[in-house]
């Protein structure tokens, strides 16, 4: 089910809304939070709703042993490592099975040798990678006795299952929220009511006028081996457009989420903040989705080591994380070599960071979008061929195909651009009520509904990750 969907905003929300509200103790809005979280997630595919229970529940039941044990090392390490080990099994099953099969039939042939290594007919599940992560963060967080684990069963499913966050994130941590579901049943209606549906419309207006309308001049250029015969001026463009088009489809789930969440009275926290306004390649990790960041460098990156082994060790461990959130995203070389680029950025701007932060601001600022775009053109293409295909001819200005409504496009890439590089984000906002401010919002939302009403409801860029 998609949030930009007629279903979902005129069915699904008001009576999943309306229902919770009704019911007053902690338990019922636990129980009927996890209902809906399935229905919602058993809406594309009602199979997967016992993997994600499965999950749920080997990730529950650590907890409690963490607690029974709770003076036992030992046990209480096994309780991190099983079900981490599940986790992690489940997802590389589902996610890179076929990738590793398909690399071992590379590495064979190029040894020599032909091994007959089959294709596995695999579907994989949506948001896999966010419940996952949920689930795992729950336990480590657990183990390292930052969290105290929940007895409650169904606390923690309606956590795991909250449909807000279930299929794209952001990714949350239970102690994010912890407080929130704690105080659920003496939560406050009204409280966040205007401040959620104005965030809420603020994503529609992301997802469905910017990011849409960007993937109209886009997706024809870069789709079905087009960007064959297009001109690199046209590629430039088009990269530029799914620079913003990306970005404004991402952070507009973000901020639906963000937006549903205060309608039930949880806060979930802000996955992005403006990150192209970034000045070096740290602070756009620290902008741009900030739940995946936050999330590497805390289970991943201080893991390793951090910082703390000197340079050479410090690159090695910035590298590593970058790879694997590379490799998070999905089951190709090009992710693969998205991440690696970015961390040789974050590796540059440590070694010359001096130099580059003596630049006057606007330069930097324009370097860090250029320096995103280059990288998106690896996350966007499907292949390592296409990426070099597509990198020949934008930076050897080749001869070709212009884009069909040009100049509607640069329009729109403007627009993007001053909102996305310039403008304000949901946490910039002031949502003091005035009449005013809730006239804009009803004419943003009959903008949008009307778009998706004429058959432009089309799913989130996260959901294939």
């Amino acid at each position: 089910m998609l949030f930009n969907s007629l279903i979902f905003l005129f069915a699904f929300l008001p009576v999943t809304y309306t229902v919770f509200w009704l019911l007053r103790t902690s338990r019922s809005r636990y129980v009927w939070l996890a209902i809906s979280g399935y229905v919602f997630y058993g809406y594309w595919d009602w199979r997967f709703c016992f993997l994600m229970a499965f999950s749920t529940l080997v990730s529950y039941t650590a907890g409690l042993g963490m607690l029974k044990w709770n003076g036992d090392e030992r046990k209480r390490k096994l309780c991190l490592i099983i079900p981490v080990t599940v986790d992690l099994a489940l997802l590389g099953f589902f996610k890179y099975a076929n990738f590793g099969l398909t690399a071992f039939r590379g590495a064979m042939h190029s040894a020599g040798l032909d091994v007959n290594v089959p294709h596995l007919d695999i579907i994989l599940p949506i948001g896999i990678s966010f419940y996952t992560f949920h689930t795992i963060s729950y336990i480590v967080d657990s183990y390292r006795r930052q969290i105290t684990p929940t007895r409650n069963f169904w606390e923690f499913a309606s956590y795991v299952s909250l449909f807000s966050q279930l299929v794209a994130g952001p990714i949350v941590r239970f102690r994010q929220i912890e407080e929130d579901l704690e105080n659920i049943q003496g939560a406050s209606r009204t409280r966040w009511l205007q401040r959620g549906i104005s965030i809420f419309v603020v994503g529609l207006v992301e997802k469905v006028i910017v990011a849409d309308t960007l993937a109209a001049f886009v997706n024809p250029i870069l789709d079905h081996g087009h960007w064959h015969v297009a001109s690199g001026a046209t590629l430039w463009l088009a990269m530029l457009g799914y620079t913003f088009q990306l970005y404004f489809d991402f952070s507009g789930y973000s901020s639906m989420a963000v937006g549903l969440g205060y309608l039930f009275g949880l806060r979930i926290p802000q996955n992005f903040n403006s990150p192209y306004k970034s000045l070096d390649p740290t602070e756009f990790w620290r902008r741009w989705h900030i739940s995946l960041s936050s999330c590497m460098r805390d289970y991943l990156y201080i893991s390793f080591g951090g910082n703390r082994g000197g340079t050479l060790a410090t690159y090695r461990n910035l590298m590593l994380t970058m790879l694997i959130g590379g490799l998070w995203h999905g089951a190709n070389w090009t992710f693969l070599v998205w991440g690696a680029y970015h961390g040789v950025l974050l590796a540059a701007h440590r070694m010359a960071g001096a130099q580059w932060d003596a630049l006057p601001a606007r330069i930097r600022q324009l370097g860090m979008v250029f320096f995103a775009l280059v990288g998106w053109v690896f996350f966007r293409c499907t292949s390592l061929s296409m990426a070099a295909g597509v990198f020949g001819r934008m930076f050897s200005g080749a001869a070709g195909v212009g884009m069909v409504g040009a100049s509607a496009a640069l329009a729109a890439v403007a627009v993007a651009g001053v909102w996305g590089m310039y403008g304000p984000n949901i946490y910039d906002l002031d949502y003091t009520p005035r009449w005013w401010k809730a006239a804009a919002v009803a004419t943003a939302f009959g903008a949008a509904l009307a778009l998706i009403a004429g058959d432009r409801t089309s799913p989130f860029l996260y959901f294939q990750f």
